[in-house]
């Protein structure tokens, strides 16, 4: 049976109205009092549940794209572990890797359309970025989680003991985002699958690090 919008718990359905909000207008144009409207409440009712409206934007952002949720996983996944797409030994880093840059990839190309609009507008993006700030969210947040991964990586043996784990966090995921970026600029035809894309960063950047 379909649920109607007016019995979805608050929280939901304001989610929903800034997820709508934020794909078809932009993240400049869904202001909290449009929100608001769209989820059939008031703006007070808005903040009764959330900080602000970037808590907002990285709700929808870690629940309302299918690759956060696996993403944040495999990055906080330890030596081993099951969920990271590994196994043991140097095999099951590699393959964790490919499973953090397959997430990644198509996380940021999720996130790219929904946060582009932040950039047209200095006070915007100023604003934005206090915001984030004062939830303790921001992007930086996926590299150090990698990057934590990847020292208990190298505590546990399985990179070289001068490797450096945010030097290799930071070019796995960048190119993961500059993947994205290419994506959205230039279309599909001047980039790799992603099932391509993943293992060759990820064997790449390994390579490095062993």
């Amino acid at each position: 049976m379909l649920t109607s919008k007016s019995s979805r718990p608050t929280p939901e359905r304001l989610l929903d109205a800034a997820e709508k909000l934020m794909r078809t207008s932009g993240l400049a144009n869904a202001t909290t009092k449009a929100i608001a409207r769209e989820a059939g409440c008031s703006e007070a009712a808005l903040y009764k549940y959330f900080a602000n409206k970037e808590e907002l934007f990285v709700r929808v952002l870690m629940e309302r794209t299918p690759n956060a949720g696996p993403l944040m996983a495999a990055l906080r996944a330890g030596p081993g572990e099951e969920g990271d797409g590994g196994g043991t030994g140097a095999e099951g880093v590699e393959a964790g890797l490919t499973s953090i840059a397959r997430h990644a990839s198509l996380f940021y190309a999720d996130a790219m359309p929904l946060a582009a609009s932040l950039f047209a507008e200095p006070a915007l993006l100023t604003r934005h970025r206090e915001g984030v700030q004062e939830i303790g969210a921001g992007p930086h947040l996926v590299l150090d989680a990698l990057a934590g991964r990847l020292r208990r990586e190298r505590e546990a043996g399985r990179l070289r003991p001068d490797a450096d784990p945010r030097a290799a966090a930071a070019l796995l995921l960048g190119a993961c985002f500059q993947r994205a970026f290419f994506l959205h600029f230039s279309g599909a035809h001047v980039v790799q699958p992603v099932e391509e894309f993943a293992p060759a960063v990820a064997r790449t950047v390994w390579a490095a690090i062993r």
